[in-house]
């Protein structure tokens, strides 16, 4: 299991395929701030809430300064189809083999049911216009997560 990261530190650098294969990178965002969110699957309804709350709060947040990329294990075609289904406007990023999600410490074991299993821990990360890490939340809900941030960013 990767260590969490921690408000100061550098957040780790990454390049991913967005869902038109187009590669973003962390260092795209340099001079604005980011929020990094980490989601197990495009296309289920806890994610699905996430990212229309994300698409809905998207001018709030722009705004003030933030810019908002969402993280799955999904191939770049799932993203495509989750964006259209959706109307998302966030921006989607594919991390099939995890890496930058290991990196952002939001892979690791978790519990479902009684059962224990490793896959994606539900994380936001806000990143400043250094490329540091301003937040680091682990383990949030799917549900009112957005209102919550958005509140604790001040916007």
């Amino acid at each position: 299991m990767t260590e969490r990261l921690q408000p100061g530190d550098p957040a780790p650098a990454f390049s991913l395929p967005d869902a038109d294969g187009n590669e973003v990178s962390l260092a795209d965002h340099k001079g604005r701030k980011v929020i990094v969110y980490f989601y197990p699957a495009a296309l289920t309804p806890g994610c699905t809430k996430q990212a229309c709350d994300f698409t809905d709060n998207l001018d709030l947040l722009a705004g003030a300064g933030y810019d908002v990329i969402g993280i799955s294990p999904d191939q770049p075609e799932k993203l495509a189809r989750f964006r259209e289904k959706e109307h998302l406007k966030v921006t989607l990023l594919a991390d099939p083999e995890k890496t930058v999600t290991e990196s952002y410490g939001a892979y690791g074991e978790k519990k479902n049911y009684g059962k224990t299993y490793m896959g994606v821990i539900r994380s936001t990360i806000v990143v400043d216009e250094e490329g540091n890490v301003e937040r680091a939340l682990y383990n949030v809900r799917a549900t009112g997560h957005v209102a919550k941030i958005i509140k604790d960013l001040g916007v």
